[in-house]
């Protein structure tokens, strides 16, 4: 047998490797063409780094921001800092009522402002040469400022005590414009005073008006008939009367059946006579008292009056003694110890043949006819009045002391107010619950004046309590006296009410308002304009 030679095996071996290795570089090859045409044939883009570049540029031009701005080392930024600062520094200056130095920083920044505007608009970089001077002489006014301690701590604290100085003005002023105000609304203007006058001479000159007035007597048994409509009103203001009287008669349906009760105080029961006798409020029934006739309103039976007899109590309403002013100046109006302002809580006593009495005040003016209020079902109350609780402030809790434990145990905090000025009150029902008593019982705990300040409302919320049917807030639109009111509830309200010191006859009132009011006067009258009325 023929022996194969040895290097056969590896000859063909040696060849098949090279072969392979030629395959793999031709292979190595082709792939580097493919993807050098592919990457041909792409469509170049710009590198995120150059778009980022290009979008920081355009930003910089258009805050028109220079490369040299914004070197470590720019004139033009060192510059625009101290601009910056001198500018605050001059505020500050002016504050302290230096203002010679202020007028130094002034200029200097009018100085560099030239210097960087040139720069500007030529677009050269400012050099250290032509900007020395000004950065020095800035420099140094800072320096100065430094040491007149113009720094943001001490501004501060002197901007706070501005602040607390400019607060206590404030209130100052606040306090004396309601003390102006409660002046202006308790004095009695002339031109009531000038009608009182005129028409008490009237009265004495005039034998007809008295005859006027007998004759009006005959008439006298419509003061007791309980199927007409009683009306009451209590006040010392002829004016003020004579607009409630006349916008009832004019907007009722009809004015024969309306019974007007007058009480006044004897200074004007001579005028008011005179005036209502003088004049026809288009057929209504008027009668006239004075207070001083009902002999028994007395301190023996009357709290109010028996507190009156106390000189303490005397100095604390009149002089605002023993009180370190913490009461406010409204709650000290002496009307609120008027015998006229408290007998409200004495209607069935002063008119004790009526079963129904609807009561006014003297600073209200009537759009509707009012006929429906003596027919409303108060369902076994007393009191049917118009609730005040749509705003928290007008809660239990605003008018009465909840620390005292009186006021605690018998109240709700949370209860709604009601408003006093128009107000339908069921007598017959007053006296059956003895509610004068009540009011009797709540004035003389508050002899100290710890369960309420001043006023009628807080005695007639704790005297009403649980007896008041709320009326359609329709029928008493308040505020007209002292706030603005929604004009659509002024055009549906039956009563609108003059509450608070702004009252239309006085030169502090609302004008907007006042012409709802001027309706019913006669300003033609011949004595409204010899005392001047208008």
């Amino acid at each position: 047998m023929r022996r194969r030679n040895q290097n056969f095996g590896r000859q063909a071996r040696r060849r098949y490797s090279n072969l392979v290795w030629l395959m793999l570089c031709g292979l190595v090859i082709v792939l580097f063409f493919v993807v050098l045409l592919r990457k041909d044939s792409q469509p170049t883009t710009r590198p995120a780094v150059t778009k980022r570049a290009y979008r920081q540029d355009r930003l910089l031009e258009g805050l028109n921001v220079t490369e040299e701005m914004l070197s470590l080392n720019s004139i033009t930024r060192q510059l625009n800092d101290q601009v910056f600062l001198a500018k605050s520094l001059v505020a500050i200056a002016k504050e302290s009522d230096n203002l010679q130095f202020a007028w130094e920083l002034s200029a200097q920044i009018r100085n560099s402002q030239i210097l960087l505007s040139n720069a500007a608009m030529r677009r050269i970089p400012l050099t250290i040469t032509e900007s020395e001077a000004a950065i020095h002489d800035m420099a140094l006014l800072l320096y100065q400022a430094h040491q007149l301690h113009y720094d943001s701590t001490t501004m501060i604290m002197r901007l706070k005590a501005k602040i607390h100085s400019l607060e206590e003005q404030v209130s100052s002023v606040s306090d004396k414009n309601v003390r102006y105000g409660q002046i202006a609304a308790e004095e009695v203007p002339k031109i009531l005073y000038c009608l009182g006058v005129r028409l008490a001479t009237e009265w004495f000159i005039r034998p007809n008006l008295q005859r006027q007035l007998v004759d009006r007597k005959k008439n006298a048994w419509k003061l007791e008939d309980n199927n007409l409509h009683h009306f009451c009103v209590f006040s010392d203001n002829i004016l003020a009367t004579s607009v409630v009287v006349n916008s009832t008669a004019v907007n009722s349906k009809n004015p024969a059946s309306v019974i007007f009760h007058l009480v006044t105080d004897e200074v004007n029961y001579v005028p008011m006579k005179a005036w209502f006798s003088m004049n026809d409020f288009c057929g209504v029934t008027i009668d006239v008292q004075k207070v001083e006739d009902f002999s028994w309103l007395n301190a023996s039976y009357v709290p109010v009056l028996r507190q009156l007899q106390d000189t303490e109590t005397t100095k604390y309403y009149f002089s605002g003694s023993n009180d370190d002013k913490r009461t406010p100046i409204k709650f000290r109006n002496p009307k609120y110890l008027s015998m006229l302002n408290h007998l409200r809580f004495y209607i069935p006593q002063v008119y004790p043949s009526l079963k129904r009495m609807v009561f006014l005040d003297d600073d209200v003016v009537v759009q509707r006819d009012l006929s429906a209020l003596f027919s409303v079902d108060l369902k076994g109350n007393v009191n049917g009045a118009v609730k005040t609780c749509m705003e928290k402030f007008h809660r239990y809790r605003k008018y009465l002391n909840y620390s005292h434990p009186l006021i605690r145990a018998h109240f709700n905090p949370d209860a709604c107010g009601w408003a006093f000025g128009m107000n339908v009150f069921d007598l017959v029902e007053w006296r059956k619950r003895n509610v004068t008593g009540i009011y009797h019982y709540w004035q003389e705990k508050n002899v100290d004046r710890t369960l309420w300040k001043l006023g009628t409302l807080p005695p007639g919320l704790l005297t009403f309590y649980g007896l008041t049917e709320p009326l359609d807030k329709s029928w008493h639109v308040l505020g007209l006296g002292y706030t603005n009111v929604d004009p659509k509830l002024i055009a549906k309200g039956a009563v609108l009410h003059y509450n608070g010191n702004a009252k239309p006859w006085l030169k502090i009132r609302m004008e907007k308002y006042k012409p709802l009011w001027d309706k019913y006067v006669d300003y033609s009258h011949p004595l409204l304009q010899q005392c001047n009325v208008h």
